[in-house]
C-alpha cells in the first residue's frame, strides 16, 4: 500500500485547458530529454568515434536542457511538487497554514511572472544573433524560459484558487 495525495478533476473549459497545457508542457519535457540524451550522444560519439567535434550539439543541448527544466517546473508547480520549504507550515494551525500556503503560491506565480517577462524580453534582443555553431537564432534559447515562466505562473494562479488538498487528506491505494 502507497499513499498519493488526491488531486481533485479539473472542471469546465479552464481545468480541461489547464490540464492540456500541463501535458503539453509534459511531453515537451520529455522531448527535451530525449533531444538532450541525443544531442550528448552524437557529440561523444562524434568526439572519441569519427575525431570530429561537431559545433551544433553543447548550444542544442542547453536548449534541450532549459526545455525540460522549466517545463518539468512547470508542472511541478501544478502538481505542487516543487521545492518549498515546509515546516512551518506542518505545525502551523489550520487558518496559518492556509494563509502561508496562498502566500507560497504568491511567490511562485511573481517568480513565474518574472521569468516570464524578462525570458520574453531576452528572447527578442537576441533573436537576430546566430547561435554558436548552429543557424538558429540565439534569442530561441530564452523561449523555454519566457513559456516556463508563464506556464509557472498561470499554475501558481490555479493554485490560489483550487489549492491541492492538504496530506491529512491523504488517500491510500492498494
Amino acid at each position: 500500500m502507497h499513499a498519493t495525495q488526491a488531486v481533485p478533476a479539473p472542471t469546465g473549459l479552464a481545468g480541461t485547458l489547464l490540464t492540456g497545457l500541463s501535458h503539453a508542457a509534459t511531453v515537451l519535457a520529455a522531448i527535451g530529454m530525449v533531444g538532450m540524451s541525443l544531442a550528448e550522444g552524437w557529440q561523444v560519439f562524434a568526439r572519441y568515434v569519427l575525431n570530429d567535434s561537431p559545433g551544433w550539439t553543447e548550444p542544442l543541448t542547453l536548449l534541450f536542457m532549459t526545455t525540460t527544466a522549466l517545463m518539468g517546473a512547470a508542472v511541478a508547480v501544478r502538481r505542487e511538487m516543487h521545492f518549498r520549504f515546509i515546516a512551518l507550515a506542518q505545525v502551523a494551525p489550520p487558518r496559518v497554514q492556509a494563509a502561508l500556503n496562498a502566500f507560497a503560491r504568491l511567490v511562485v506565480l511573481a517568480i513565474g511572472a518574472a521569468l516570464a517577462i524578462w525570458g520574453w524580453d531576452l528572447m527578442a534582443d537576441n533573436w537576430s544573433i546566430a547561435m554558436p555553431g548552429t543557424e538558429l537564432p540565439e534569442g530561441l534559447n530564452y523561449l523555454p524560459l519566457s513559456l516556463g515562466g508563464a506556464l509557472i505562473a498561470l499554475f501558481a494562479a490555479e493554485r490560489l484558487v483550487v489549492p491541492l488538498p492538504t496530506p491529512d487528506h491523504m488517500v491510500v491505494e492498494d
